[in-house]
């Protein structure tokens, strides 16, 4: 059983092409990358995956169980959560509000208009768990707007760790941090159990590398090369698509 399978996935945007006839199978508690230039598809990719956008042919199991028009709040539920290479979070609020919010959303209280969202300590120490895995505990009342743009990420990791998923999709995690932010992020995504299968877009091969196990390349949508790191590294496509060799 995959924990996640995509087969001959397309998807097209008028004229533009953006996925074509990607397939990969990423096992249980596997750490997957999947690297490419910009404009590769890769985002999209992971859009397809959650649901955000529907493919124009092809299939995504998850878990062998086909979600290809399982709407995307729906696969929350099925285990899967991810992160955006754009941060959206709510800067007004509290950094525990935040990742409350997060869990807020899974639950069946998300449909009551009134319901007190101050009161519901179960949801607030699930909250408080997940920011201690993150290291941003002891901030959990700080304002989102008054954090680094590293602790940000973490929050956005935090949230998504909270809702206990059996697939992370995480994209780009590492932008825009610094080598210290970088640390902290690899240190923290090296700590997640192995009961998470973890997915990873990264534009930056190397600041990745020694975390993922097998590796897919895209390249105008269109899976290039995949493998071990050394294989992926090792491939003239791979230079070719990088350095222009």
């Amino acid at each position: 059983m995959s924990a996640l399978a995509v087969q001959n996935l397309c998807k097209s945007f008028g004229g533009l092409r953006v996925t074509a006839e990607v397939s990969l199978k990423v096992e249980p508690g596997e750490r997957r990358l999947i690297i490419g230039p910009n404009g590769a598809g890769k985002t999209t990719l992971f859009n397809l995956i959650t649901g955000e956008i529907r493919p124009d042919s092809g299939s995504i199991k998850l878990f062998d169980r086909d979600i290809t028009r399982v709407a995307s709040r729906r696969r929350a539920h099925l285990g899967m959560a991810r992160t955006y290479q754009i941060i959206t979070l709510f800067p007004r609020d509290t950094i525990l509000r935040n990742v409350t919010l997060a869990l807020l959303g899974l639950s069946p209280m998300r449909w009551n208009p009134i319901a007190n969202l101050g009161q519901q300590h179960h949801l607030a120490e699930r909250a408080h768990e997940s920011l201690q895995r993150v290291g941003l505990a002891h901030i959990a009342e700080r304002p989102l707007s008054e954090t680094s743009y590293g602790e940000r990420r973490r929050v956005e990791i935090a949230m998504a760790l909270a809702q206990n998923p059996k697939i992370l999709l995480l994209d780009e995690p590492f932008a825009g941090l610094s080598i210290d932010e970088r640390r902290d992020v690899h240190d923290l995504l090296i700590a997640i159990p192995r009961e998470v299968t973890v997915v990873m877009i990264e534009h930056n091969m190397d600041v990745a590398l020694d975390f993922a196990e097998r590796i897919t390349l895209l390249h105008f949508g269109e899976v290039i090369v995949e493998g071990t790191r050394a294989e992926v590294v090792n491939n003239p496509r791979t230079r070719e698509v990088y350095l222009g060799d």
